[in-house]
């Protein structure tokens, strides 16, 4: 039970942080420029790492289609995996047994 409302808040704060982001930036503003203006070095660390670390194509096929989409994109997407996820366990656990004696 305790599970469930962890996930249910972390969905519900991404899903404000998506509406945030999407309501003060620029709609089409993509990932790769918003990370960009706030601290550019991470960029470029986090390309040298992929491309070091995993291969160049995981940069090419897999990072960059992901930067190149809306910045309010990934907390909306995240935000729905774990309202799904809190969903899901709360299906699992069942209905709860009554703790009244019946006569």
């Amino acid at each position: 039970m305790t599970g469930v409302r962890i996930l249910a808040v972390i969905a519900a704060l991404f899903l404000v942080a998506a509406f945030a982001l999407a309501s003060m930036l620029p709609p089409l503003l993509p990932l790769g420029q918003a990370v960009s203006m706030f601290n550019h070095d991470w960029l470029v660390a986090f390309q040298e790492a992929v491309r070091k670390g995993v291969s160049e194509w995981a940069w090419v096929n897999l990072a960059v289609p992901v930067l190149l989409r809306p910045v309010w994109l990934m907390p909306a997407a995240l935000g729905l995996v774990f309202a799904g996820a809190a969903v899901t366990l709360s299906s699992r656990l069942g209905p709860a047994r009554s703790r009244r004696r019946r006569s």
